[in-house]
């Protein structure tokens, strides 16, 4: 019937067919958003055109003020997709939530998302999920800081259920084996390239002191002494300097030594150099499975460009709710009532 209509509007008005072909179109676009399991990089091209920029411009006037911002971006999407996966539970505030877990106490960039939420709501209310909106800030504060742009897929929607007892299950630890950290990986369909290369988002951001508290005990004087051979000797030292016995659990250092704001192969550099911060980190050099792929990259910042796309779009794609799983939240901090 909707072909045969259209064909005698368009012998009869020229106008009129053109609006009942938009119409037509808009409708299978609606359609398609709401009932289709797959995501998709023009999800908003007509919904919400712009979206893509105005989050972009969002991340980029923040980080402009505050420079450590990408790498709290980029770990408060992991932080979202390894829980729930990527639905923008990890953002939801209350008691009870992920975000009260202990373990998220240290994220940071939630007010960039909201920013951009508030912006989106008044030009495209209703339209473009928290979720979405934080995959795009952490993939845009890579580009911000130095790395290579990566085209995502969108039309996430926001989680339904944000629980602190799911986090603890799901998170990598600082200090854990390679084999605990596959495991973790494997179970949301990631694979051991994607956890060296995802483990190179250490090349930006800040620790603090207590993340890597196992690689040091504390003298009778009450000074920090390495114990984990793996660290470079001076860089040990400097470590244990910077988080001495008293210091305050605020204290941070820089995840990479060497060039702490940049986006760039360093992290694998310094992992053959004996500075990986995390124990985590040096698992990566010390197992046949993993320093092929550490030494290539550390030589080849191209080729870890290249792995960090695709990577970083399989990670984002992780436990995604599309369709009547999820909501759209009008705040990206509370649910919808």
């Amino acid at each position: 019937m909707g072909l045969k209509l259209m064909s005698l509007l368009c012998k009869a008005n020229i106008l009129l067919c053109a609006l009942f072909v938009e119409a037509l179109v808009s409708s299978a676009a609606v359609s398609d958003s709401s009932n289709s399991l797959d995501l998709s990089s023009d999800f908003y091209s007509l919904s919400c055109p712009n979206v893509e920029l105005l989050v972009k411009e969002t991340v980029s006037s923040a980080s402009s003020f505050d420079p450590t911002l990408p790498g709290k971006l980029l770990r408060l999407l992991f932080h979202d997709c390894v829980v729930e996966g990527c639905d923008g539970s990890v953002l939801i505030q209350g008691n009870g939530t992920e975000r009260s877990d202990p373990a998220n106490k240290s994220l940071g960039g939630f007010e960039v998302v909201e920013s951009a939420k508030r912006l989106l709501e008044v030009l495209c209310p209703a339209t473009v999920s928290c979720a979405d909106i934080l995959v795009l800030a952490a993939r845009d504060a890579v580009e911000i800081a130095g790395g290579p742009p990566v085209r995502v897929p969108l039309g996430r929607k926001d989680g339904l259920n944000s629980s602190a007892s799911n986090v603890r299950p799901n998170m990598v630890d600082t200090s854990f084996s390679l084999d605990e950290m596959v495991r973790l990986f494997s179970s949301k369909g990631l694979s051991l390239d994607d956890l060296v290369i995802l483990s190179g988002a250490h090349t930006i951001g800040l620790a603090h002191c207590n993340a890597f508290s196992d690689r040091f005990k504390e003298d009778s004087k009450g000074n920090l002494v390495p114990i984990d051979s793996s660290l470079e000797e001076s860089y040990a030292l400097d470590l244990a300097k910077k988080c001495k016995a008293g210091a305050s659990s605020s204290v941070t250092v820089s995840n990479d030594p060497v060039t702490a704001s940049f986006f760039d192969n360093q992290y694998y550099k310094n992992l053959l150099d004996g500075k990986g911060l995390f124990q985590s980190d040096s698992v990566l050099i010390s197992d046949s499975r993993t320093k092929g792929k550490v030494e290539t990259f550390s030589e080849n910042q191209d080729s870890f460009f290249d792995g960090w796309g695709d990577s970083f779009v399989r990670l984002s794609s992780v436990g995604v709710k599309t369709g009547d799983e999820g909501e759209i939240r009008v705040s990206c901090s509370s649910m919808n009532g």
